[in-house]
């Protein structure tokens, strides 16, 4: 299934500043990805698992933060991160009616790591992010369990697979088959390294409206039924790092990530969810934390600009990396969505 092939390796790059080792969210040291695919019949959906670092998250909280620029979406646990400006348990991805099983697989996963969850401590909050792959998937056969969920977390690893995998298995994107994208850059900071990531589930745009970097726009060949709908779907856009920022810093840093979409063509319609969420590794909550005070290493703000770009850049190429990897589809009542590659091989090669 899929291409085999990343965005760049297409010609498609996003921005100047340089990419990481992985050109992944796992670029980020600790963070781990996996990925549950369930492809047979008319099933075609998953579940995606982020796991921020290795440790215990309920009691190791990383600062967090999460923006919506559209809320027409069905994600959980997004009113604590909000408000706390942490999470506390890794982070799903999967399709619209499988957030309440995946939620369930989160809850047990904290209780068994820390039994005094609601009895002797405070509750859980499972974080859990959906896009609609109704297309092509049968949704409506809720095939993803808490099972599926719990495999995608221990298949976590530093390799981050793209395209038509986990939760991107059944998602479409500007009328192409779309998924799982990520990519990273290299940040330098006095004197040292550090990464910034992103990870996308990609299931939004209207079929025509897609721009690549160099201005050109891109159609499928074949005509979509809903070529002249509205602009709907949804996308979720996860971003990493081990820059040390507040809860507050990280929402101005992912807001960012409108830049990205709006360049590639979409304007995140009335019928699209469109959610962003960052954390950083550099500053952790501690759950059994007793001091009064504590301390946290803050970016100095001047130097903010470049992670602004970063979060624009890297949400377009991630996108354009889930295109390119997820090849073409056929699911759910013989629905096709056909893959960009095909559709780059016929397109021109200057923009008219």
């Amino acid at each position: 299934m899929g291409t085999g092939l990343r965005a760049r390796d297409v010609g498609l790059v996003c921005g100047s500043l340089p990419a990481g080792p992985l050109n992944s969210i796992a670029d980020v040291p600790g963070v781990h990805v996996g990925h549950r695919t369930l492809n047979h019949g008319d099933i075609r959906t998953g579940v995606t698992a982020i796991v921020p670092h290795g440790g215990n998250l309920y009691r190791e909280k990383p600062v967090a933060a999460v923006h919506v620029l559209n809320g027409f979406g069905k994600s959980a646990g997004l009113v604590q991160v909000e408000e706390l400006g942490a999470i506390e348990t890794p982070i799903l991805l999967t399709n619209t009616l499988s957030v309440g099983a995946c939620c369930t697989a989160l809850v047990r996963h904290a209780i068994e790591h820390n039994p005094d969850i609601g009895r002797e401590t405070a509750t859980v909050n499972p974080v859990v992010f959906e896009c609609n792959d109704g297309y092509l998937n049968d949704i409506q056969a809720l095939a993803v369990t808490e099972a599926d969920a719990r495999a995608a977390l221990a298949e976590a690893s530093a390799y981050v697979d793209v395209g038509a995998v986990g939760a991107g298995c059944g998602m479409s994107t500007f009328g192409f088959k779309g998924g799982i994208g990520t990519t990273s850059r290299r940040i330098d900071l006095d004197d040292r390294s550090y990464h910034f990531g992103v990870l996308v589930l990609s299931n939004f745009g209207r079929p025509g409206d897609l721009r690549l970097p160099d201005g050109r726009t891109v159609a499928p060949a074949i005509a979509q039924p809903d070529a002249k709908a509205a602009e709907k779907g949804s996308i979720i856009i996860v971003a990493a790092t081990d820059i040390p920022l507040s809860d507050r810093q990280l929402k101005r840093i992912i807001r960012r990530s409108g830049v990205g979409l709006a360049r590639l063509g979409s304007f995140w319609g009335h019928g699209s969810g469109d959610i962003a969420l960052g954390f950083t590794t550099a500053n952790i909550i501690g759950h059994d934390e007793g001091a009064a005070l504590v301390e946290q290493r803050l970016l100095n703000e001047n130097r903010i600009d470049i992670l602004f770009e970063a979060m624009a850049d890297t949400t377009q190429e991630a996108v354009l990396d889930a295109l390119v990897a997820a090849g073409s589809m056929t699911g759910r009542d013989g629905h096709h969505r056909p893959g960009l590659t095909d559709a780059l091989k016929n397109l021109p090669t200057t923009r008219s």
